[in-house]
């Protein structure tokens, strides 16, 4: 093995260094990870609830319950009386916003019923101002 020290002859073209230099690169790296570590906040955060203490009391009155069905077929049902379209829907829907106690209403879609039909449904409630409003039989799209 022999080593060339010293400069090289005058003739001869200096040769051109291939490797990159990886030592400012790692340092850039190894501060920006310091920088990320230490701008991090620490993962302690507390949100404090005031949570109700023991069992709430029951409801003096059960809440009325309003089931809508959608089948697979698009026709709706108003606690099993097939309702014809959209448009006789809203005034029930709005008769029953109106009580002085709304009632809960309950839909359930059947699995094979378009999507459509589903938003147009829960839209006409929502519409109406009722809030009460929960999908029912939602296991089945699991």
């Amino acid at each position: 093995m022999a080593m060339t020290v010293g400069s090289p002859a005058a003739d001869a073209a200096p040769e051109v260094m291939v490797d990159i230099n990886t030592t400012p690169l790692i340092d850039v790296m190894l501060v920006l990870l310091i920088m990320l570590i230490v701008t991090i906040p620490i993962q302690l955060h507390a949100v404090k609830l005031d949570l109700p203490q023991g069992n709430p009391p029951p409801p003096l009155v059960e809440p009325e319950v309003v089931r809508i069905n959608i089948e697979s077929d698009g026709i709706v049902y108003w606690n099993g009386e097939a309702v014809e379209s959209l448009a006789v829907l809203e005034p029930r829907l709005q008769a029953a916003a109106l009580q002085p106690t709304p009632p809960e209403i309950h839909v359930r879609p059947d699995r094979a019923v378009l999507y459509d039909t589903v938003a147009a449904v829960m839209a006409a409630i929502q519409r109406n101002g009722l809030t009460k409003v929960g999908l029912v039989g939602a296991e089945q799209f699991l």
